[in-house]
């Protein structure tokens, strides 16, 4: 068996299992790495997803500012294909580079170790002026079609973007075995009546395309990419009462998770940060003349350190007296042990980051001293009555 054969019927028996196929354009090793882990089922290498690991917009993958298939061929040769080994990656191949010729670079495609070939950048997306200058000179979607067509011929997996029924007939015919309704740049922010038209006009097109590339390749995978739909409900509303059978997206598992979870993240950590380092030391080094002196100095480190291992061992060494007695005049203050009122900071600590920041749950786990999100899980439950999970839908 070819590895496109296994490729297509890998993908086959998800789809009989699942329903349905999720592609994701990755532009890390780091985001292969973790969307494999999460399930995704392919990989497209775009040079638009390189550009956005490094927060520059994707459109500056239809600029001039790099070589496209230089891009893609440097990057994804060396962090994609040595870091996701199960998993297919699909070359995002510029098929108008008039500096290549387009069967010796599809060999070279292939040679390298990817499964198959995306056409992206495509000529697709840009209409108005520009784009007709572009078809007066020669640089049409046909060089694409000519690229798939090349591709499927030398057994390689072919994943179209179309933007049109003509377009999606044309790439049925060169044997795509992917035909992806490409519905424009990944829109965000609209919400209500406008978002609802924006993803029922994308529903009628996309279902007008299919029908005309149907009937060319009735077994054709169908999937969709972009527009209105980037969030999960989006994507259910498209597949019901259609035969799609996927979704492919680039900024929706990349740009917009990373930029929320950073900044997020980035301002919880910077919200706590009520403690001066400086005044702690400045403690140690006068020593303690009080029982309160020792227990205030355990709560403020608790206060600054909860997201750390914090042990009664490692604070009594610190302030160079026993466990024993550290731990006895913690008690003997706050009327509960020092576990006890760690666990119970980190549970409320936990509860304002899950009621103020719209972070996910093992992120909140990690941000309060809780590496096993079971084990936060469990302790949370314990002490509040309800499951994380629970406890954020009703905040």
């Amino acid at each position: 068996m070819s590895k496109k054969e296994a490729t297509l019927t890998k993908l086959h028996q998800q789809i009989r299992t699942n329903k349905q196929l999720i592609g994701v354009a990755a532009g890390s090793g780091l985001t292969a790495k973790n969307v494999e882990k999460g399930g995704a089922d392919f990989l497209l290498a775009l040079s638009s997803g390189r550009f956005r690991q490094m927060g520059v917009s994707s459109l500056a993958g239809f600029m001039a500012y790099a070589n496209s298939n230089d891009v893609v061929m440097h990057f994804a040769s060396t962090e994609l294909l040595p870091i996701a080994r199960d998993i297919p990656i699909f070359f995002g191949l510029c098929a108008t580079d008039p500096t290549i010729h387009l069967e010796d670079y599809i060999e070279r495609i292939k040679q390298t170790g990817f499964s198959g070939v995306n056409n992206f950048p495509s000529v697709g997306h840009i209409d108005g002026v520009f784009g007709e200058a572009l078809e007066e000179r020669g640089i049409t979607f046909d060089k694409e079609v000519e690229a798939i067509r090349i591709a499927s011929e030398k057994e390689l997996f072919t994943v179209a973007f179309v933007f049109n029924e003509t377009q999606a007939v044309d790439m049925a015919r060169a044997g795509a075995d992917v035909i992806c309704v490409h519905l424009g740049l990944t829109e965000g922010g609209a919400l209500g009546s406008k978002k609802i038209l924006s993803l029922q006009s994308a529903k009628q097109k996309t279902v007008r395309i299919f029908e005309s590339c149907t009937r060319v390749n009735p077994n054709v995978i169908q999937m969709i990419y972009g527009g209105p739909v980037n969030k999960p409900i989006d994507v259910q509303f498209m597949y019901d009462g259609t035969d799609i059978t996927g979704y492919i997206g680039g900024s929706v598992f990349e740009r917009i998770p990373t930029e929320e979870t950073f900044t997020m993240i980035t301002e919880s950590f910077k919200q706590t940060s009520d403690f001066q380092y400086e005044e702690l030391i400045q403690k140690i080094m006068n020593g303690m003349g009080s029982r309160a002196e020792y227990v205030s100095f355990v709560k403020t480190y608790i206060r600054s350190y909860y997201m750390y291992d914090i042990t009664m061992q490692e604070l009594a060494q610190m302030l160079n007296v026993t466990r024993p007695h550290l731990s006895s005049l913690f008690k003997q203050e706050m009327g509960l042990p020092f576990k006890q009122y760690l666990i119970e900071f980190r549970i409320s600590r936990a509860k304002e980051i899950i009621q103020t920041d719209n972070l996910p749950l093992h992120a909140v786990a990690e941000m309060t001293g809780y590496q096993d999100y079971f084990h936060f899980s469990k302790i949370f439950k314990k002490y509040t009555g309800m499951s994380p999970a629970q406890f954020q839908h009703l905040t």
